[in-house]
């Protein structure tokens, strides 16, 4: 799944696609938009946009202008109108030279099977060679049948589209062109310009009741991001010691910083008023989340599209209750500066800590590594065995030995004796040294 876009930016949209201000209006005509949604059919993103990049910005409006008057349009490569028959690049039509049916060059088998044509000659061959599968000639006749070929099918599709576009009625709506191209949005009403005031909740929740049957709690829920946007813009801009979030909660402090969709955010803490305390208050669903107060500057990072990351969060510490909710760190940073610094400072000072103690642990870990049993050295055997014996156990080493000694001294004492004097040499010998 793509990430959503919070905003475009023109100049990448012209850097990227060559694309001008009025290309965008009109591709917006062509596909459908807020005023329009369905647009022309049978038209998509891609084909509007191919079919406006064949024009600059100042004429691509009324090159649809005529387009849909159905009026004559001239194209590159000799379309006259909407309903004419597309001529070739050349305006004529021209046979194609004979090809070899062998080597697929230029002129005739019969006449390369007495002489090599001089394609399959370069490469010192005394007959042509037979052409490969997907052979492609390369001669001038066949580039431009190919070039011709291309243009026509490009034409033929230009046709598609301004008859596509010719069926559309009241295309296009000037109206539309007009809003698009209009400077001042703010003075479009008879009783005066627009302007932006914080929402009435109450009966904005009363409506949605009304016509979505939406539960009140599951509304509230859903402004509450809105409405600390709103209150930290008005902190910014007019600072007011005793402002309150929907009239209720406090700005307590940052929690942590957490990143989604490759923004960071602040965590922010509110903390119900405590003069505000005893007040009916409207209850808003949230999740409770189960962090600890040491985890509260890890950077988190949200990657599932498929939550809802403005959903409010409940954080419990020492029974305490707070309301957490993502905020734009910049907002945050002008409403609030004092508390953006304890923040940073906090974070600062356990980054600090942190990086002591891994250097405590790395400084006692070499010093273990330095040890001469883990030093890298290659050790004599007695390090690790005992080079030594216990004295009964060399004793009772010793007396086995001598033991052995004598049985053997006896057995071959017996095997002289015990050998014939009248046996052979070599039998004598064998007897000896079994």
């Amino acid at each position: 799944m793509q990430e959503p876009f919070e905003c475009y930016n023109i100049s990448d949209i012209e850097a990227g696609l060559g694309l001008k201000r009025k290309h965008l209006i009109a591709i917006s005509l062509l596909v459908g938009n807020d005023h329009d949604l369905n647009g022309v059919p049978g038209i998509g993103v891609d084909t509007a946009l191919r079919f406006v990049q064949m024009f600059s910005e100042d004429e691509v409006l009324n090159r649809l202008q005529e387009v849909g008057n159905g009026e004559t349009l001239l194209f590159q490569g000799g379309i006259e109108s909407v309903g004419c028959i597309p001529n070739s690049v050349e305006n004529s039509i021209k046979t194609k030279s004979l090809h070899c049916s062998c080597c697929g060059h230029p002129g005739t088998k019969r006449g390369h099977l007495k002489v090599a044509c001089n394609y399959c000659s370069v490469n010192s061959n005394e007959n042509c060679i037979q052409k490969m599968v997907g052979f492609k000639c390369e001669c001038s006749s066949c580039d431009s049948d190919r070039k011709s070929k291309e243009q026509k099918k490009h034409e033929n599709w230009q046709i598609k589209v301004c008859q596509k576009i010719a069926m559309e009625q009241s295309f296009p709506n000037n109206e539309i062109i007009e809003l698009y191209l209009s400077h001042n949005h703010g003075n479009l009403f008879e009783n005066g310009p627009l302007l932006w005031e914080n929402p009435n909740i109450e009966t904005l929740v009363d409506f949605l009741c009304y016509h979505q049957q939406w539960d009140p709690s599951y509304i509230r829920q859903k402004m509450l991001p809105m409405l600390s946007t709103i209150f930290l813009r008005e902190m910014a801009s007019n600072p007011t010691r005793d402002a309150l979030l929907y009239g209720q909660y406090e700005f307590n402090s940052i929690q942590r910083v957490k990143v989604r969709c490759g923004h960071p955010f602040y965590v922010v803490k509110w903390k119900k008023a405590a003069h505000d305390m005893g007040s009916a208050m409207h209850m808003i669903p949230t999740k409770q989340v189960d962090l600890q107060q040491g985890e509260s500057d890890v950077v988190a990072e949200s990657s599932d599209l498929l939550d809802e990351p403005d959903v409010p969060q409940i954080l419990v510490i020492d029974e305490c209750w707070f309301l957490l909710t993502d905020e734009n760190i910049e907002l945050v940073r002008a409403a609030f500066p004092r508390k953006v610094e304890a923040f940073l400072k906090e974070k600062e000072m356990k980054e600090l800590k942190s990086r002591r103690k891994k250097s405590a642990s790395s400084f006692v870990g070499t010093q273990r590594s330095e040890s001469p049993k883990s030093s890298g050295i290659q050790l004599s055997i007695t390090e690790f065995y005992r080079s030594t014996k216990l004295p009964d156990q060399a004793k009772q080493a010793g007396d086995s030995t001598e033991n052995s000694e004598k049985q053997s001294e006896g057995i071959s004492k017996a095997r002289r004796k015990g050998s014939s004097p009248n046996l052979s040499k070599s039998v004598r010998r064998r007897l000896l040294f079994d």
